[in-house]
Parts: structure tokens; sequence; C-alpha cells
């Protein structure tokens, strides 16, 4: 896609994803890129980092905001919905707060991107979206129906929604190496809930791809899976001791409200409409005619665990990538 001629509005501009997504669409020569956000502070860092960049705008709002959001998307050609209550513990406790944004602003952005008549619309979802046990989980499920069903609206004048699942990011904030690296510098014992825990793992680059990809491939009502490895949480406390010289320690605390053991990204549901792309899936609308019979089981973390020199190299890369986007003194060099 030809972003020299797009204009492109993100939602949850200065979080990790919305940072690295900036930074892309930036090299890409965007006609415009602009900042959804609720945090000035953040968007001051960014507008700092980028100076001189004519082609970058910010506006300060809320996706609850259903006002704030037609200003934010006039003009606009494509849109990352990246905007959302993520953190699985904050929204066990505040439900109701997750449902404000996660569903109910889900449901003001599609509304503003329908009477913006907007080209492409991209919604970051989350591989705990599938069989959701959590509160997070069950907001971003609700999410992608909400954004799905955008395209068949009867005020659709052309706007072709669609969504992408993928699982935990590494570097990015509230993860869990920044968190065991945290507690390994202040000289503290790790802690984990469950030893037989896995999970989906993958650097922002390789999110950002996703969306890129999404957007570019989409006809309106899919979601895009990215494949990606898997790792034992264990693995991953190990190799975080080993990088400051230190014996694995920890100590065992539960499954918190709403954690799972493994994650999933393909339901046995949705798998008669998964078309397997190499390094993604497709899963086609459900009002659609698309059948296939060549995947034959969910896609599990459990099925995708990969081996510690696989993990290690992940990690490196996810270092590097975070070392370029380092804001010295602002928001951004706290990941």
């Amino acid at each position: 896609m030809d972003y020299s001629q797009k204009s492109v509005l993100v939602s949850g501009g200065t979080g990790s994803f919305g940072n690295f997504i900036v930074r892309r669409l930036l090299d890409l020569g965007a006609k415009e890129v602009r900042v959804l956000s609720r945090d000035e502070k953040k968007q001051h860092d960014m507008r700092v980092f980028y100076r001189g960049r004519s082609n970058l705008s910010f506006v300060i709002g809320d996706v609850r905001n259903r006002d704030r959001l037609d200003e934010a998307m006039s003009g606009i050609d494509i849109m990352f919905h990246a905007a959302a209550l993520k953190q699985v513990p904050a929204c066990e406790n505040f439900p109701n707060e997750a449902i404000h944004t996660n569903v109910i602003g889900a449901q003001n952005v599609v509304d503003a991107a329908l009477r913006n008549k907007l080209e492409a619309f991209v919604m970051v979802s989350t591989d705990k979206a599938v069989k959701p046990v959590n509160v997070m989980g069950m907001t971003k499920a609700l999410q992608e129906r909400i954004v799905l069903k955008g395209n068949q609206s009867r005020l659709n004048q052309g706007t072709r929604f669609a969504c992408v699942r993928y699982g935990n990011v590494l570097r990015s904030r509230g993860s869990v190496i920044p968190l065991f690296r945290r507690l390994l510098a202040a000289d503290q014992r790790l802690t984990i809930t469950d030893e037989r825990m896995t999970r989906f793992l993958l650097t922002l680059n390789d999110a950002i791809d996703l969306v890129l990809y999404a957007a570019a491939e989409q006809r309106g009502g899919e979601i895009f899976v990215r494949k990606a490895p898997a790792a034992r949480i264990l693995d991953l406390a190990e190799i975080c001791c080993e990088e400051v010289g230190k014996k694995l320690d920890y100590d065992v605390i539960g499954l918190l409200p709403g954690e799972k053991l493994n994650e999933i990204m393909l339901t046995e549901e949705e798998l008669v409409r998964t078309e397997d792309l190499g390094d993604y899936y497709k899963i086609h609308p459900w009002w659609s005619k698309t059948h296939f019979d060549h995947i034959d089981h969910e896609y599990s973390s459990f099925d995708s665990v990969v081996d510690k020199a696989h993990i290690l190299k992940l990690i490196a890369r996810a270092d590097k990538e975070f070392e370029t986007l380092e804001m010295p003194g602002g928001e951004f060099s706290n990941f």
C-alpha cells in the first residue's frame, strides 16, 4: 500500500504498539499520521522526539467521547484502533471501566469511522479474546464482533473493517520480561503464577507487520492471526536470571483471577473458515460461504512451545527494537 497518499489515525497511539506503528508509518512516508490518546505527557514526549515532522499530528481525546472521535477522524483514510484497557488484573478489578472503553468505546469508533467514510479500519485484538475467561478477553471478543459487524452496517459506504489477533509482545509495558528484570534488579525473588503456563510471544515489529498486512489484504470482515512461537514461563524466568548471572529462584503464587494456563488463537468453530497463508492465518467472515478443511486442530500456545535458544533470539531482537525508540527523560524511556 502506498501510504504517501494516505492519512492514518492511530488510537492509543502513545502506547507501546502505537509508538512503534507511528514510527513505521512515518518511515513509509505517510501523508499524515495522527495520534489519538488521552495522555498529554506521552504526546509531548512524542512531539519532542519527532520534532520537525510536519506529517505528524496529535489529538487529545478518549474513545468514550463520540464528538472528539469525529474531530480525530476528519480527513482520515485508514485507522488502526489500538486504544484499550488491556491489563487483565485491572479489567478484573474494574469491569465496568473495561466495558466503557473496550466495548462502548469500540462502538463509538466504528460509528465515527462510518460517519467519516474511512477506507479501511483495523482493530488490534488479542489471543485472550478467544474462548475468553477474563473480563479483558470478554470485552475484546465483543470488540471483535462490533468491529466486524461494521462491514454489514446499512450506513457503510465502503469502509472495510478487519481485526488482527496476536499474543504477548516482548518488552511491552506491563509484560513479563520487564517485570522479571525489575525484580532481579531489586534483588527480589521472581513470582510465577503457575509453572505449567505457556504464552505466545512476538516482537512489536512482528505485530506491526501483521496490522499493515491486514490493512493491505483485507476485503472486510476478516480476522488475521500472526503465527508465533510460544514459551514456557519457567524458560522466560530462567533466561532473565541467566542475563544477570543469578540462579533461578521463584515463588509460585497461584493463578490470578481470569488467568489461563495456555492461550488459543483459533477455535474449532473458526477452523472451517480459516485459510493458512504461510506466516499468517486469515479467518474469513462468519457470513461468508468460504469453507476450508486443511486445519484440523486449535492453534494453542501449548502446541507451539520453542526452546530457550529460540526465545533468546526473540528477546534480543525485541531489546534491539526498543533501543531505537528510546526517548530519554520521557515515558518511552521506561518500557
